[in-house]
C-alpha cells in the first residue's frame, strides 16, 4: 500500500474527499487543498483515471520537520530513493515554500537534488547518474517549515483530459467545472443550461459525469511508466472504466453563446470528450431572453 495525496483547489476538498471515499480508498484526511488516502499500484491508475476535481496524484515519500538546509538534505538522505529512481531515470525536483525559513526554492531545489544524488549513487554503486530513461518528477512543499516529499504519478495536470485543446478566452479548468457540476447535483436525468458556455466545459463535464465516463480515460500519465508498479494496472483501469460507462436516459444539456467560433469550438470539445449526443450548442444573445 501506499500513502498518496490528491490536490485541489481550495474549497473543493468535501467533493474530492467525497470522490476519493466513493472510489472505496482508505484511510481518507482531508486538509487544505490535499487529500491523503491509501491504495496499492492499481489504485494509483484508478485515481488518476477517476478522480474529477484532483489536480494531482502525488505518492508520499516523506513528511518532516525543515527549519533549515541541513535538515532538508538530511532527512531526504532517509529515503529508500532506489525504490521509486531507477539508475539511469530522469529525476527532476519541483516545490514550493510558504511561511518557512527556507525561502529560496533554487536552494532547496538545489540541496534536495544533491542529497539525492549522493543516495542513490550509494545505493547503485556508481559514481554516473545518466537522467537519460524515464522522467519521475520528485515535488516538494514547504509549508511552516514542514516539509513534504512525494513523486508525481499524474505527469501533466489532472485538469487536461484531452478534449479541449483549443480554448476561448478565460476558460473555466475542467477540474472545476466537475465541482460545480457535483455541487449543483446534476444526475443522470437532468437537464443543464449554459447561456455563457465558452469552449463547453462545464456541459461537456456534466455530460461525462452522467454517462460515468472517467474523465482521464483517453489521456496518458506519468505512472503508466513506472517499474515500481503492476505493468497492467492502467490497461486494467481503463477496460473497468470503459465496461462502467452509461446511456443516461432523459439526459440533455443546452448551450449557447455570442460568439460563433466559441459555440463551433464547444461542438468539437464535445465531439472529442465522446459526449456530443447529448450535447446541444447554439449561437444566441442571453440577452434577448
Amino acid at each position: 500500500m501506499y500513502r498518496l495525496v490528491a490536490t485541489c483547489g481550495f474549497g473543493v476538498e468535501s467533493v474530492l474527499a467525497y470522490e476519493i471515499r466513493s472510489l472505496g480508498f482508505a484511510d481518507v484526511v482531508v486538509t487544505d487543498g490535499r487529500i491523503y488516502f491509501s491504495a496499492d499500484g492499481e489504485g494509483i491508475a484508478k485515481a488518476n483515471l477517476w478522480l474529477r476535481t484532483a489536480e494531482r496524484i502525488l505518492l508520499v515519500l516523506k513528511e518532516f520537520d525543515c527549519p533549515d538546509f541541513d535538515s532538508l538534505y538530511d532527512q531526504a538522505q532517509t529515503v529508500d530513493w532506489a525504490a521509486v529512481i531507477g539508475p539511469t531515470d530522469a529525476f527532476p525536483v519541483k516545490g514550493y515554500s510558504i511561511n518557512s525559513a527556507l525561502t529560496s526554492i533554487p536552494a532547496c531545489q538545489s540541496v534536495l537534488k544533491k542529497s539525492i544524488v549522493e543516495k542513490l549513487r550509494a545505493q547503485y554503486h556508481t559514481s554516473s547518474l545518466p537522467e537519460s530513461g524515464t522522467e519521475k518528477k520528485i515535488r516538494f512543499s514547504i509549508t511552516k517549515n514542514q516539509c513534504l516529499l512525494m513523486l508525481d504519478t499524474s505527469g501533466d495536470g489532472l485538469h487536461k483530459r484531452g478534449y479541449r485543446p483549443l480554448l476561448n478566452e478565460a476558460p473555466i479548468k475542467e477540474t472545476l467545472a466537475a465541482a460545480i457540476v457535483d455541487f449543483a447535483r446534476v444526475r443522470t436525468d437532468s437537464i443543464v443550461e449554459d447561456p455563457f458556455c465558452g469552449s463547453g466545459t462545464l456541459l461537456i463535464e456534466s455530460a461525462m459525469r452522467a454517462c460515468n465516463r472517467a474523465p482521464g480515460l483517453h489521456r496518458r500519465f506519468a505512472a503508466e511508466h513506472y517499474d515500481f508498479l503492476p505493468a497492467d494496472a492502467f490497461q486494467k483501469a481503463r477496460e473497468e472504466a470503459k465496461a462502467l460507462e452509461r446511456k443516461p436516459e432523459g439526459f440533455q444539456v443546452f448551450g449557447s453563446d455570442l460568439d460563433p467560433k466559441a459555440v463551433e469550438v464547444a461542438k468539437d470539445n464535445a465531439k472529442r470528450a465522446g459526449v456530443e449526443a447529448y450535447c446541444h450548442f447554439s449561437v444566441h444573445d442571453a440577452r434577448t431572453c
